[in-house]
């Protein structure tokens, strides 16, 4: 068989997985599916037991609250998510984040038709950041973590310049309602939820841009070899996570009433710890949005118990932390792997192996 035949049968296997490879899915996803329950269980304890520290804190208006404050870690976590399946890491998510809460708080205003080409246009912004990103990743070589962070530092400044660190407007009261209106009880931006979920699940799982993030991430150079394009499906999917970060911030505008230069701030710890608690390899690889979600619940659920306490926010990060950390001893072969990628992450010279760059920048 020739190479060209090899590659093509390599990649209708990866794609279209057959009889062997549905099998391993299967597999894949039936421990995926475990960890799911696990985590949502877990949740569901957590919320009975905050009872004992108030009763106040079990009630349904406590549940209520929960599931809207996990809402923009949920949202981050599917671009965060994306990125971490095929090995990579998008530290700009906060600026990112606060960029679409800015634009949209400062320059599409309250009009309610200004939404239909608001919305579209600051999710094209963004996602075309996230882009770019992943253009220096694959094309320059840059390791993610160094891009996405110089990615931020230069966006946090550009933002504090062009505002003079006090951003003005006016929030859309249709995204205000999202927050505090009610339908049969429930917040629409619950519904709007259960909805992104339903259809970020299905993107990952059935899609063959899915199914290339998870080849990616579980053997880059045997996606490499197999003729995937590696390239693009990076790129993409640090759009994906710059699109996701900046319809954070539009949600924020609503939540908030307004906007500011740390809008995004308290959420790229969560995302990475809620993608992790989930299911979701460090590697790459394996995980399911839904995972994430649950992770993202978890965690909102565990921020509210601590705050009661009146335990300080650096004492959280400190907690989100030492979560992230304990989920990668639980998966020690992870943790082996992920110290052995560190040098590469920070720019010493890749594996000697043709074009090939490590964490999320394979080519």
């Amino acid at each position: 068989m020739s190479v060209i035949d090899t590659r093509q049968t390599s990649r209708a296997a990866v794609e279209r997985p057959g009889r062997a490879g549905g099998g391993a899915v299967r597999r894949r996803l039936g421990t995926d599916d475990l960890t799911v329950l696990t985590v949502f269980v877990l949740t569901a304890v957590l919320i009975a037991a905050s009872r004992l520290i108030s009763p106040s804190l079990g009630s349904w208006g406590q549940v209520r609250a929960m599931l809207v404050l996990s809402t923009f870690v949920m949202v981050v976590g599917f671009g965060q998510q994306t990125v971490i399946l095929m090995g990579g890491l998008d530290l700009a998510v906060p600026a990112v984040m606060t960029l679409g809460a800015v634009l949209m708080f400062s320059y599409v205003g309250d009009a309610s038709t200004a939404l239909l080409w608001g919305v579209p246009l600051v999710l094209l912004i963004t996602g075309t950041l996230g882009a770019v990103s992943g253009l220096a990743i694959t094309i320059l070589k840059i390791p993610p973590f160094i891009m996405t962070l110089a990615m931020g530092i230069i966006l946090a400044s550009a933002l504090l310049g062009v505002t003079g660190g006090a951003p003005r407007g006016t929030a859309s009261p249709l995204l205000v309602g999202l927050f505090n209106r009610d339908w049969f009880g429930v917040p629409p931006i619950v519904y709007l939820m259960v909805g992104f979920t339903a259809v970020a699940s299905l993107f990952q799982r059935y899609t063959a841009f899915g199914r290339r993030l998870y080849a990616i991430g579980t053997s880059p150079d045997a996606a490499y070899i197999a003729g995937l394009p590696v390239k693009r499906v990076t790129i993409l999917a640090y759009a994906i996570s710059g699109a996701a970060s900046g319809l954070a911030g539009i949600l924020m505008v609503g939540f908030s009433e307004g906007a500011t230069l740390n809008s995004g701030d308290d959420v790229l710890i969560p995302s990475i710890a809620a993608v992790v608690v989930g299911g979701t390899s460090i590697l790459g690889g394996r995980g399911t949005y839904l995972g994430a979600v649950g992770g993202a619940l978890l965690l909102t659920t565990f921020s509210t118990m601590i705050s009661a306490l009146g335990v300080g926010a650096g004492w959280r990060e400190l907690i989100y932390g030492s979560v992230i950390l304990a989920a990668l001893l639980a998966l020690q072969n992870d943790l082996r792997l992920w110290v052995t990628r560190i040098p590469s992450t920070f720019g010493s010279k890749p594996l000697d192996r043709g074009q090939h760059t490590n964490v999320g920048g394979i080519s």
